[in-house]
């Protein structure tokens, strides 16, 4: 009677340690989610098992915290605000151009807010920490300039890659440390 006692209180705390497991990873699926947004189903859809993209979410918010991410001075932001007009005044006349401007000027802004620039997808991973919605439009202005970097490229898509690029300058520009997604 006792050993059958001390089994049912056995099993019932296993039951009760992977219900609370279960629940917890939910949650914490949910917050990476809701944190994440669309750069959540990227992680899926680059891992295709949910655990290994939560692990790849949560190296990428360790990578990123460990960095000295930084505000840019009010006066940097007008010059560089000032450079990116002048980029789209270019596009006028140079498309392709321009887009290649954009993008080595996304690059000078991540540098100076402190994000390592030297790989793209690292790069990327790295934005969609603190910039998980406008991250999307860094990749698909990146896949437009890159497929419009050979010859025949379509304005269409340059103008496009600018619109993308320009979601994430705006928002790069304008975010300070305080601003940043927890």
């Amino acid at each position: 009677m006792n050993e059958m006692i001390w089994v049912i209180g056995l099993v019932a705390v296993l039951v009760v340690a992977g219900a609370a497991i279960y629940v917890a990873q939910r949650q914490r699926s949910r917050q990476l989610r809701t944190h994440f947004g669309p750069e959540y189903d990227h992680a899926l859809e680059g891992h295709g098992d949910r655990r290994a993209a939560e692990r790849a979410l949560l190296e990428r918010a360790r990578r990123v915290d460990k960095l000295e991410i930084r505000p840019l001075p009010p006066l940097r932001r007008d010059e560089l605000r000032a450079r990116w007009q002048a980029v789209q005044a270019q596009f006028v006349d140079d498309p392709r151009g321009a887009v290649g401007t954009a993008d080595k000027l996304l690059k000078q802004v991540m540098s100076e807010r402190g994000y390592p620039v030297e790989d793209f997808e690292q790069r990327a991973a790295d934005l969609s920490v603190d910039h998980p919605e406008v991250v999307q439009n860094y990749r698909e202005g990146h896949r437009l300039a890159t497929r419009s970097s050979g010859n025949g490229a379509e304005t269409e898509d340059l103008r496009q890659a600018m619109r993308h690029y320009r979601a994430l300058f705006e928002e790069l520009v304008e975010t300070t440390p305080e601003q940043r997604v927890a």
